[in-house]
């Protein structure tokens, strides 16, 4: 189990939900993030629905609506990544300036007992500005990188902000798989 050494995991706590707060304020409360939101998990449902319907000797005007379906839908994944856009902004500024301001607080201090040695090509990043050879010290800098990776998705799923399977799955996405193409092509 990981130890956490003082109140230094309560102030990584706040940081997260604060920025989490930002997101939400700058992004998820506005009416144009629901509206697209909305619009596209009734087009990924309606067009896994008609993907699923058709066969093989579909008419070509079946094929076209497909067609303009999906890029209908492709344009409004694009409107709402644009909404969210503005968000990713603001906290990569908070991060900027927070990450200052903490690795000035928390250079050299070890903030955390990790439960194993990481591999060796992460160690430098896990034991950063530490004194010693004691590679389960974690430095806050690895902490950070940990946290948010796992602690901001979790969070984001609860509070309902991330985006759904079937908009995720129609989409795509950068380490998703790619969007299939219509099997009539």
């Amino acid at each position: 189990m990981m130890t956490f050494k003082g109140n230094k995991s309560k102030m990584r706590m706040v940081m997260m939900k604060s920025l989490t707060g930002i997101t939400w304020v700058l992004v998820y409360r506005t009416e144009k993030y629901k509206r697209l939101k909305a619009e596209v998990e009734k087009q990924s449902k309606k067009l896994e629905k008609k993907k699923e319907t058709i066969t093989e000797s579909a008419g070509r005007q079946q094929k076209k609506k497909i067609e303009r379906q999906e890029e209908k839908l492709k344009n409004n994944n694009r409107d709402l990544s644009m909404v969210r856009m503005k968000s990713m902004f603001a906290i990569g500024f908070c991060f900027t300036a927070l990450m200052g301001m903490f690795n000035s607080i928390f250079d050299g201090r070890v903030v955390a007992k990790l439960p194993f040695v990481p591999l060796s090509y992460i160690q430098g990043l896990s034991h950063r500005n530490l004194l010693g050879e004691d590679y389960t010290d974690c430095s806050f800098i690895f902490l950070y990188i940990l946290c948010t990776m796992s602690i901001r998705q979790n969070i984001q799923k609860m509070l309902g902000l991330a985006p759904s399977r079937a908009a995720t799955k129609q989409a795509g996405g950068f380490l998703g798989p790619p969007p299939q193409a219509a099997k009539f092509s």
